[in-house]
């Protein structure tokens, strides 16, 4: 089973057809993290779009419709990660919840709230020059 970045350097890099001859690749052929995956490079957008709209077409011809269309080049990008914040972290340690549940805490809370369980939380410093 290929992973979603093996198509994705198959399409912009290999050339290679990882579905030729291979029914199981058709199969496990990952559409939207592949469409994800090629919207973040400025010259392959406009054929991720197309495909995006275009979601019910069978796998093997959307990859093959990438194959073709999209010039071979290395391409390097990061994909975007959800940013950790400081106040879901607090309120998940503080009532052991999951990032579902703190998110649906902090629309509840306030700030004073907030701060008051981030003095609760306040574990002080364990250094010796703070004696």
């Amino acid at each position: 089973m290929a992973n979603p970045f093996d198509y994705i350097n198959s399409i912009s890099f290999k050339k290679n057809n990882l579905m030729e001859d291979n029914l199981e690749a058709e199969k496990d052929y990952p559409a939207f993290m592949v469409n994800r995956g090629l919207s973040l490079y400025p010259d392959t957008v406009l054929q991720a779009n197309e495909m995006n709209m275009r979601a019910g077409l069978d796998s093997k011809l959307a990859y093959e419709y990438y194959l073709n269309s999209i010039r071979p080049r290395k391409r390097f990008s990061k994909w975007p990660k959800k940013a950790k914040s400081d106040v879901i972290n607090i309120i998940k340690e503080y009532y052991n919840c999951s990032d579902s549940k703190a998110l649906e805490y902090n629309r509840i809370l306030n700030v004073e709230q907030i701060e008051k369980i981030r003095l609760r939380l306040n574990k002080g410093t364990n250094d010796e020059s703070s004696r």
